[in-house]
């Protein structure tokens, strides 16, 4: 006995016709959707790496190019990229300032500043601190008060010492001991350290 389809209902083939319509039809409403949504989000910061990237930092005065990972550190980039070794890596999580160089004129921890944050800004390290062959009188009153044993702490203690003579003039012992309260110093030649910025501020004002 044969029955018409419309007492039959919907047929199997017209409903699976029919679930394929609707199943693309929400897929293209899904990828609309997302594509506005991604039209729409605001932009973020522009992504780079993992490859090498050129970056140029002015260094001492002078421009200077290197291919380094965005992960780089400053004093990564100093040290390896630009072959300047003065800038002491030790703990290499800012908790010693070893690695201290001054950022537009400001000292920082160049183990915790990426290389490409740098750029476009004045970076000086302990390379540029003296004028030729002339040592800055920090330098100067560290040897003449033998204000360093091992070293390792050496660079980084004299870019603070020094950057508190570019801002204060006449420096009391307290000045000193708060400007190198990050510098640690293994060997403990702090009293030392200490009679040495205070001599090269006298110098600095004679």
């Amino acid at each position: 006995m044969s029955t018409s389809s419309s007492n039959r209902g919907i047929s199997r083939r017209g409903f699976l016709k029919g679930a394929g319509v609707t199943a693309a039809g929400a897929a293209i409403g899904e990828s609309a959707v997302v594509a506005f949504a991604e039209e729409s989000a605001p932009k973020g910061p522009k992504i780079v790496g993992p490859k090498p990237l050129s970056v140029s930092l002015k260094v001492n005065g002078a421009e200077k190019s290197a291919a380094i990972e965005p992960r780089t550190t400053l004093a990564e980039a100093l040290r390896v990229n630009l072959d300047m070794t003065g800038t002491k890596i030790v703990c290499d999580r800012g908790a010693c300032s070893a690695c201290t160089v001054w950022i537009d004129g400001t000292p920082v921890n160049s183990c915790m500043t990426l290389a490409i944050d740098a750029q476009g800004k004045d970076i000086r390290t302990i390379e540029g601190l003296a004028m030729g062959d002339t040592l800055h009188p920090v330098q100067e009153q560290f040897i003449e008060h033998d204000a360093m044993q091992c070293g390792f702490c050496t660079p980084g203690m004299i870019m603070s010492c020094a950057a508190l003579l570019e801002h204060n003039k006449n420096p009391s012992l307290d000045d000193v001991k708060t400007a190198t309260s990050g510098n640690l110093c293994r060997c403990g030649t702090y009293p030392k350290v200490f009679d040495a910025t205070l001599a090269a501020a006298k110098m600095m004002k004679a």
